[in-house]
């Protein structure tokens, strides 16, 4: 029997509505969020894998690719950035705020 992968998760959609008050509104913040901590994660990663750059060909390189697999490997493990929004928002970690528009008389 196959195996249910365990990043799928059900959502009650009343509880993240009550966050704001609207699920549309609270979808929006968490994906937001979820851009935020995706675009972190890429920053990180390209940075250490920018360490291992170089325009030489040799047998080190070989090391090197190994290395850049188990660090490839170790982001793909991690939790998703989707997957930890919703539970920062959930958690109440995550801050949103609506701005006031100025209305000119």
């Amino acid at each position: 029997m196959a195996s249910i992968n365990p990043s799928i998760i059900t959502r009650d959609t009343d509880k993240i509505a009550a966050q704001t008050g609207n699920l549309y509104e609270s979808v929006s913040v968490i994906s937001k969020r979820a851009r935020q901590l995706s675009s972190k994660m890429k920053e990180e990663l390209n940075n250490k894998l920018a360490e291992f750059a170089s325009g030489v060909d040799n047998l080190e390189e070989v090391f090197e690719n190994r290395e850049q697999i188990e660090i490839s490997k170790f982001y793909e493990r991690m939790p998703k950035a989707g997957s930890m929004a919703i539970d920062e928002f959930m958690e109440g970690k995550t801050y949103h705020a609506y701005r006031q528009l100025e209305e000119n008389n």
